[in-house]
Formats: C-alpha cells, structure tokens, sequence
C-alpha cells in the first residue's frame, strides 16, 4: 500500500488479535510532553516476523528501542542486525527515551557494541546508557562503540561522533517551539536520508539535514511535517 506521504507499508490488515498501538500525548505551553502510551500488537513483534528480503534489500535498518522488552522482540532485533551485516548493510538503533535505557542498560550495551552502526539518542538517553553526567565524558565512552553516534541536544544542534571524527552542527532555528513530538524521529530521518542517498562520507552534511526535518516538526503540534519536507531543505540549502 502506497501512502500519500509516500511510505511503503506492505503489511496486511489484520483481522484479529491485539490492535494497533496509539499514544495519547499531553503537550504543555512549554513544548514539554506527557505520554501514555499502548504498544497494542507492536508487543508480539518476534523473529518470524522479520522480511529477510527487506533486511537484506535496506541499505540501513532501523530499530526503535520502545520495543526492547520482550524476549521475542530481543531475538528479532538480533536477527535483523545479523541478516543486515551478512548482506553488507548497517544498522541503526534509536535509544527512544531514558526510561527504556534505564530497564535495559546491560542488553542495549550489548546490542550497540555487537549489533549497531549508527547509534541515536538524545542527551538524556546517552547519559543514562553510560550513566555519566557529563556529556564530555559521553562522547569517550561511545566513540569505539558503534560506526556513528549522532546524539542530539535541542537548542544546542547535534554532535556526531566516528573514530576521532566529532562534527557539531547547529541546531536549525524556529520562531517558536510548539510540539517536540517526533523530533527525534525526524532527525534520524533526514540523517539517514543523507546517509543513504550519496552522503555518508559528509556526516556533517547528514546532521543538518537531520536538525531542518526537527525543526520543522517542533514549529507545530504534530509529528507530521506540515510543509514537505524536499521543500524545506530546498529552501534552506539552495
């Protein structure tokens, strides 16, 4: 099924079983959010459910770390980054939120140093991973670790870190910050899209396409760009 936002999203309707997982977010004036949320079937992802054609198809995989609890998830997760790595493709993984990190520091290590090329997170998350306060001393632990780490600090841009490599890219500006919801998504995003399409030896060049889709985001409520996103990097780049 073709999406009008143009995603590719093959999977079949189903017709029983858990439903589709929603999360209901409380966005206050500040921009800070509350989230509840329901993982509905996301909870039942296992190793069966991998598309081996796809994996091996994707020049990155990305793995979101919301569904790191299960055993069964772990095992798909596992099995992805090893169908990738066979095909001679890479794998992403987003740290999604601190409280995820908390429950499973020892296995997300695990995963990162074994599984992963392209790490995400954002502050709080790489410091809870490592559990150091100072972001200095995040960027010694993590460097060796993975390929690319690209570890985001709201107004203050991004930096991304590989081999002895640190790039720091401003963030882009808005008028007003309205709805953080889907920032980080929206990074990852324009890095990858960077990344895959002719980029991947300018990292610097990725981040700042990553901080012009988060900009976009967080000037509305929403986590659906609201002008597309080509245009807005058109516009910013030339």
């Amino acid at each position: 099924m073709q999406l009008p936002i143009g995603v590719h999203f093959p999977t079949t309707a189903a017709s029983e079983g858990a439903s589709t997982a929603r999360c209901l977010i409380h966005v206050t004036p500040d921009a800070e959010r509350t989230m509840n949320t329901f993982l509905g079937a996301c909870v039942e992802l296992g190793p069966n459910d991998v598309d081996e054609d796809v994996v091996r198809a994707s020049k990155v995989t990305y793995l979101e770390g919301y569904l790191w609890d299960k055993e069964d998830a772990k095992a798909a997760f596992v099995k992805a980054a090893e169908l990738a790595h066979a095909a001679g493709r890479e794998v992403s993984l987003s740290l999604s939120d601190p409280f995820c990190v908390d429950r499973h520091r020892d296995s997300f290590l695990q995963l990162v140093e074994g599984h992963v090329d392209i790490l995400f997170a954002n502050e709080d998350e790489i410091k809870a991973l490592y559990q150091v306060d100072d972001f200095d001393a995040v960027l010694q632990h993590v460097r060796g670790h993975c390929k690319i780490a690209a570890l985001t600090r709201s107004a203050k841009g991004s930096v991304v870190i590989s081999g002895d490599d640190v790039h720091i890219v401003d963030c882009d500006p808005v008028d007003h910050v309205a709805d953080t919801t889907g920032a980080g998504d929206a990074y990852a995003a324009g890095f990858l899209f960077g990344y895959t399409n002719a980029h991947a030896d300018d990292l610097a060049h990725c981040a700042r396409l990553g901080g012009i889709a988060a900009a976009e985001i967080i000037s509305h409520f929403g986590a659906r760009p609201e002008t597309p996103l080509n245009e807005v990097v058109a516009a910013k780049l030339g």
